[in-house]
């Protein structure tokens, strides 16, 4: 790992191009908007605020993709272009996992050991897919053959957020590009750098012009004018619930567009007193909720204690959190970084000013600032937190931990269910019944025994209820950029 100074030489030397990439060209737009770092309160780039127009301009593109050379691809060309792409990925890992932390404040040692090589092993998994991935002939009446394939939907537009900016792209390309479809990507305006720079490799890695276009700008503007676009096929969001509400609504007025979600969470972790390693459950219960700033759909927000080991379960997951080190994110030592934006600070701040009113900061709670930007909040956890108070409910997307008891078995499963989410939980136990039970009880996508989190390239992620539909990762997301069709041949 290279040093802070290493680092910020680097970064001194960066010079990001802030222009959108519409058919394999930089295209520049009237208006722009500073890309602010709240690393160093600077602008990193002039940013282009895409319009109804330059939509227009990528939508047509990738159009003429998929229908000609992208989408006319053999399946083993189309292999080597990503594979080629993943390649670019980690040959350019230094400057993507710097344009990630300059922009949204993710430490340095995380963007280079899990970002960047974490978006390279994801596009080589659904590179791999591409010819492994076969279709299906259904039993029929003598006479009759019916041959049913899985076959590209034309047009994607993805919109990512800005927690995972590179990987949260590659979370929607790789399936949607390894099955055939040409993409418009529309990065969070917080951090669009690394999605821009990505979208030149691709070109370098052979993709055709407008397989992947990448358009920037404003949610209410550039976001809108992709769920409303009648020549888009199917919307890929992640981000908020409320964001994807809209485009829920964007596709009935406009073509009927598929329309894939993941969108919030307020994900319990439920602590059994049976459990064998509290420590052990405390370094975790720690990790789930303030790695990446507390920034992650599925962090674990709500940790329910039953009430025998709530004491001693508290305080140890409190030794946790005071050996985070908050600090500049371009520092190796650095754990704990700034939160994205003075937006996104100034709404942690007010979580946890209201929170104070009904519930008790048993550590953290203040705003830091560190080397000129003031958008650190420590970690901060929550105790004697009534299940309807406002931070037990409502995704607070920042390092804050409300800390609930419990008595028995189905008082946890109630409160953890008690969400308007599903899309994620955990628990821990020693007893491998009480597991199954929980497990089985628990409305959410992804539960973990005895791990927070978990996640697997080839294991399928999302929710249920207002947390979306759909799935990334694994082959189950092919399925969401792919249609079954049938060609059905009556033979003499």
């Amino acid at each position: 790992m290279k040093s802070k100074a290493e680092w910020e030489a680097l970064a001194a030397g960066l010079k990001p191009d802030g222009r959108a990439l519409i058919d394999g060209k930089r295209i520049a737009t009237s208006t722009t908007s500073p890309d602010i770092s709240p690393v160093t309160g600077k602008s990193l780039a002039d940013v282009a605020a895409c319009g109804e127009k330059e939509v227009d301009l990528a939508v047509a593109s990738a159009r003429k993709a998929f229908d000609g050379d992208w989408g006319n691809m053999s399946p083993g060309n189309r292999k080597g272009a990503l594979q080629k792409l993943a390649e670019l990925i980690l040959a350019n890992a230094d400057e993507l996992a710097l344009l990630d932390v300059l922009d949204m404040g993710k430490p340095i040692s995380d963007a280079t050991t899990i970002d960047v090589p974490g978006s390279a092993a994801i596009l080589n998994f659904y590179a791999e897919a591409i010819d492994k991935v076969s279709g299906e002939i259904p039993t029929t009446d003598s006479g009759n053959v019916a041959l049913v394939r899985r076959v590209p939907l034309g047009v994607v537009g993805a919109v990512v957020p800005w927690n995972y900016p590179l990987e949260m792209a590659i979370w929607k390309l790789g399936p949607a590009l390894a099955a055939g479809n040409s993409v418009v990507l529309k990065p969070a305006e917080q951090s669009p750098l690394s999605s821009l720079r990505l979208a030149e490799l691709a070109i370098e890695a052979g993709l055709p012009a407008g397989a992947l276009n990448v358009v920037t700008g404003q949610g209410e503007v550039t976001g809108a004018a992709i769920g409303r676009h009648p020549d888009i096929d199917v919307l890929t969001f992640t981000g908020s619930t409320e964001v994807g509400k809209y485009f829920l609504k964007y596709s009935g007025e406009s073509n009927m567009k598929q329309v894939w979600l993941e969108c919030g969470g307020k994900s319990p972790n439920l602590v059994f007193a049976d459990t064998e390693n509290l420590q052990e459950a405390a370094e975790f219960a720690a990790r789930a909720i303030f790695f990446n700033q507390g920034e992650v759909c599925s962090a674990n927000s709500r940790l329910l204690v039953e009430r025998s080991i709530l004491d001693e379960f508290t305080k140890l997951v409190i030794s946790q959190a005071k050996k985070i080190k908050l600090g500049n994110p371009l520092d190796p030592e650095t754990t704990m970084g700034p939160l994205v934006d003075l937006n996104q600070t100034n709404r942690v701040e007010g979580f946890i000013a209201g929170g104070a009113k009904v519930a008790t900061i048993a550590h953290g709670g203040n705003r830091l600032t560190i080397d000129g930007s003031n958008c650190y909040i420590e970690p901060t956890v929550f105790t004697a937190v009534d299940t309807s108070a406002q931070i037990a409910n409502e995704e607070i997307f920042g390092p804050v931990l409300s800390v609930i008891p419990f008595d028995t078995e189905a008082e946890a499963i109630k409160i953890a269910n008690d969400s308007i989410y599903g899309l994620a939980a955990s628990v821990w136990t020693s007893n491998l019944s009480r597991a199954h039970r929980v497990s089985d009880a628990l409305h959410a996508g992804t539960v973990s025994v005895n791990t927070v989190d978990a996640l697997g390239l080839n294991i399928p992620f999302g929710g249920f209820k207002q947390s979306g539909f759909g799935r990334d990762l694994s082959l189950h997301a092919l399925e969401k950029f792919t249609g079954l069709k049938t060609t059905w041949i009556r033979y003499e």
